[in-house]
């Protein structure tokens, strides 16, 4: 692959305390990877060296100051700040959560000025990034607020999609949040994001019940027979195939999960558990709905293992060659759609021949 070809990964760099920075050292420690992407990094080059020597890993890094200066086989570095932070690992620290928003915020001015093609970002602790000035549960209500579209998180695997009605919220939240609309919303949002980043042509979405065995037709709750099965309904009027709603208890061990290319469940734990429980540490977390692609590996900064050099890069690795998959299948999408064919005059008088 050329040179000129290759997308420009962007990686925040993380919480620095957790195993964000292992993670990218061992994934970019295996030299083919630079045959399938040039990767920036956003940290300082002071901190990446630190992390180099106590990981014992020798691989050539490039500090820039743009994008556009980028090159081949090595870890370009870009440097939100240029000093040495202070790690101390498995703690939460408000100064190296304000390094990890600001590595983020880089990267995100860099992919919105299209210098980077993709975003893949590395664990945050949602505690040590609060501050006045940043107030976001995490990346996906950032990005939200940067970008075009409505986000939502996916987490996507070899054989499951899963996404949410509600995210990051607590438990007595959720039958508030839930209704109609938002139903509807969340299926027409993964629905577009199966065709357009994924090319599944007619995608089969199942629901899961809100309720415990979907409401046992109201004995445990009305809100699967008020507010879910006429938003599915309306749903399938334009020939979507939505299914459901499914009790939530026996849809995955009973392997129905795999007949449909995703499943929407009602909140965070109820969708999670089972997908990490299938596939932890080689699931993605997708941001889709953006306009820009944007992916995480599915667990979070560790700290109880950070610095020991025994953390996994399995889903870092994954969550990074997702991004470029689906980059490549929107530029493919896109270039399709731009010469597609045209309709065309002939000039008048003129025939064509049969035989032609």
């Amino acid at each position: 692959m050329e040179n000129n070809k290759k997308p420009k990964v962007g990686i925040s760099i993380g919480d620095m305390n957790g195993i964000g920075p292992e993670i990218v050292l061992k994934t970019f420690n295996d030299n083919r990877i630079f045959e399938f992407c040039t990767p920036i990094i956003y940290c300082s080059l002071k901190n990446m060296n630190f992390f180099k020597t106590h990981f014992s890993f020798e691989i050539k890094t490039n500090l820039i100051k743009s994008p556009i200066q980028a090159i081949s086989n090595c870890l370009n570095i870009i440097q939100p700040w240029d000093y040495l932070q202070e790690v101390n690992f498995g703690t939460c620290d408000s100064k190296v959560g304000a390094l990890a928003v600001k590595s983020l915020e880089k990267a995100t001015i860099d992919i919105k000025n299209n210098l980077i093609d993709v975003l893949v970002t590395a664990p945050i602790n949602k505690e040590a990034i609060q501050s006045e000035a940043f107030n976001f549960k995490g990346h996906t209500d950032y990005l939200d607020s940067q970008f075009e579209g409505s986000s939502l998180m996916f987490m996507i695997t070899d054989g499951l999609k899963v996404g949410l009605l509600t995210e990051h919220v607590p438990l007595s939240a959720i039958n508030e949040l839930i209704n109609e609309e938002l139903v509807i919303k969340k299926i027409n949002g993964i629905y577009e994001s199966l065709l357009k980043d994924f090319g599944i042509t007619k995608p089969k979405i199942a629901v899961l019940g809100i309720n415990p065995h979907s409401g046992d037709n109201g004995v445990i709750g009305n809100e699967d027979d008020t507010i879910l099965k006429p938003a599915l309904e309306k749903s399938k009027e334009n020939g979507k195939l939505i299914y459901g709603p499914y009790a939530a208890d026996s849809f995955f061990g009973s392997d129905n999960y795999k007949n449909f290319d995703a499943v929407i469940a009602a909140y965070h734990d109820q969708g999670l558990i089972p997908f990490k429980t299938l596939s932890f540490g080689c699931g993605v977390n997708y941001t889709s709905g953006l306009e820009i692609v944007r992916t995480s590996p599915d667990h979070g900064t560790a700290f109880e293992i950070a610095g020991k050099g025994v953390a996994d890069e399995a889903s870092f690795k994954k969550a990074m060659f997702e991004a470029i998959k689906i980059f490549n299948t929107r530029s493919q999408e896109k270039e399709l759609s731009t010469n597609a064919l045209k309709v065309f005059r002939l000039p008048k008088n003129k025939k064509i021949s049969k035989f032609n």
